[in-house]
């Protein structure tokens, strides 16, 4: 009787089972900084392309797999057992790391375009799990917020993406591009419609705002200058839509360039490429937003001048691209 006592005392007790989603979501989320920063692991192993795929598909399927089950388990009354739970818990925390391991064995070599793509979704699958877990601490079970779990919650929604990520580097490019190219265009059709309705902020002001101008200006609201456009300003607009319009025609001659010469062994040279387009999207919007008013001219033109600054830049980078596989076709 004495043994038993004493084998059954030296079985440690396990932490209740909402304690230890607690403790799982903390864990998920100290994931999370090391993949921001983790580097490809070296290896001597040659890298398949094919292998590799397989491998990150079937890892965010397992994820997914897993994260049903542990809304399946904690969505109804009674809850698991505290060495059921830690079962669960093992295998989610298990196959997120699994996830892990497949963007760590992607090397660099594959292309820096291609590797920022898999670890976005990499940690957007982390963080939908320990978005799912924590939901599931704070939602009592059977509540009618746990039918929608599955449906609405991220990291099905991430697992689902993984087979879209483009499977090399010059796709991986195209794709970074076109929505650069999406981006610029939204930006410029928006300063577009802003001056063909020449006031921004049309609305702010009715009527009898306008009758108490003065009263405005000395209880500090904003006066009619601050919400129009002068002639200076709208003259100065005009340069500036026609330099949003040549970044959007910029990148999408850089996309064809990419489309219709890159290689895929081009790895470096297209990661170049990409990070100079990269650049042209907010410098546009830097641009857009300062031609709001109240105008600060010296800032437009700043903000010109780092915009035409990229867009040189990038020129330079797509035509040593361009001569380079020009030579190799001469040859």
């Amino acid at each position: 009787m004495a043994s038993e006592t004493a084998s059954a005392a030296s079985v440690p007790t396990l932490t209740p089972p909402l304690e230890q989603l607690r403790h799982l979501a903390a864990e998920l989320r100290l994931l999370l900084p090391g993949v921001r920063v983790g580097e490809a692991r070296e290896t001597t192993e040659e890298f398949n392309r094919e292998v590799f795929w397989r491998r990150l598909n079937e890892a965010a399927v397992k994820v997914s797999w897993e994260a049903t089950s542990l809304t399946t388990v904690f969505s109804r009354l009674p809850l698991p057992s505290p060495q059921e739970t830690q079962r669960i818990s093992e295998q989610v925390c298990g196959a997120v790391k699994a996830v892990i391991a497949v963007y760590y064995s992607l090397p660099k070599e594959q292309g820096i375009t291609l590797r920022k793509l898999v670890r976005s979704a990499t940690l957007d699958i982390v963080d939908g799990m320990a978005q799912l877990v924590e939901v599931l601490l704070i939602t009592p079970p059977q509540s009618p917020e746990n039918s929608n779990l599955i449906s609405y919650n991220n990291v099905w929604v991430a697992c689902q993406q993984v087979p879209q990520i483009p499977k090399d580097n010059k796709a991986a490019a195209l794709l970074m591009l076109t929505k650069s190219v999406d981006f610029v265009k939204d930006a410029h059709e928006e300063m577009e419609q802003a001056v063909e309705e020449c006031d921004p902020y049309c609305g702010l002001l009715n009527d009898s705002e306008e009758d108490n101008h003065s009263n405005e200006d000395v209880l500090g609201f904003p006066s009619n200058r601050d919400l129009y456009w002068s002639e200076e300003d709208q003259e100065l607009i005009i340069p500036c839509l026609a330099l949003v319009r040549s970044s959007k025609a910029c990148l999408k001659k850089i996309r064809i360039l990419v489309a219709e010469n890159g290689k895929k062994d081009q790895v470096a040279q297209l990661d170049d490429i990409v990070d100079i387009s990269d650049e042209i999207s907010p410098s546009v919007d830097d641009l857009a937003l300062s031609i709001y008013p109240p105008m600060c001219h010296l800032t437009v033109r700043i903000n010109s001048a780092k915009l035409v600054s990229v867009l040189r830049k990038a020129l330079e980078i797509t035509k040593g691209f361009q001569e380079l596989n020009s030579g190799a076709l001469n040859h």
